[in-house]
């Protein structure tokens, strides 16, 4: 039995804009973020979505909300899928985390899988947390298609999951704000259908960090 999710990051906010480490701060979408959703939301009406999932900080929820108004379904948090917790490096550039903290930062950019940025979560932890969401979603609703909306975090260690990528290699590939990403789960593993689909941003697409 196959289930598949289309997974959106969320929409831009300002802090995206300011390269700003967001973490689990409750940053809301701004004008841009808002247009993309709508944009998103209107291309992603052309598939049928049994449920829709968040995180649920709120520049994720409020995505979600321009699906599901569409579908006019309403949005289930589910805080598995919320952002990895970056601790002290929250609301720093990481221009800034690098003259503060240099020893963390030089972890942070190693990706070293067991730093936790003193009060955060480590990418081990953080890893092992969103496969949980994913695989529960995909035990409840099996054979079904849904929506899930996160956060670029998120996606990077769904999308190396499913491809088989280590955790601690570079990133070597795009995570655009609301842009569609497909998902298929079955009886062999998960697999990678589609990465990135943004045509439907062309006008208002802007690339950002966490």
């Amino acid at each position: 039995m196959i289930t598949r999710i289309c997974i959106i990051r969320h929409g831009e906010t300002d802090w995206n804009v300011q390269r700003r480490i967001q973490g689990q701060l409750d940053i809301p979408l701004n004008a841009t973020g808002r247009a993309q959703a709508l944009a998103m939301a209107y291309n992603a009406a052309h598939h049928r979505f049994a449920l829709i999932y968040s995180s649920d900080l709120s520049r994720a929820m409020d995505t979600a909300r321009a699906v599901a108004e569409r579908e006019g379904l309403e949005v289930r948090p589910l805080p598995l899928i919320r952002e990895r917790h970056y601790g002290i490096f929250q609301g720093l550039t990481a221009a800034e985390a690098a003259v503060k903290y240099p020893q963390a930062h030089a972890l942070y950019q190693a990706r070293d899988l067991d730093y936790d940025f003193e009060t955060g979560e480590s990418l081990r932890a953080f890893a092992a947390r969103v496969v949980e969401g994913i695989e529960w979603m995909v035990r409840h609703h099996a054979g079904q298609t849904l929506c899930a909306v996160c956060h670029a975090g998120v996606l990077d260690v769904l999308y190396r999951r499913a491809t088989g990528r280590p955790l601690d290699t570079p990133r070597d590939f795009v995570i655009p704000n609301c842009a569609l990403n497909w998902f298929h789960f079955d009886e062999h593993g998960w697999h990678l259908e589609k990465w990135a689909d943004r045509h439907h941003l062309h006008q208002v697409l802007t690339e950002t960090p966490e």
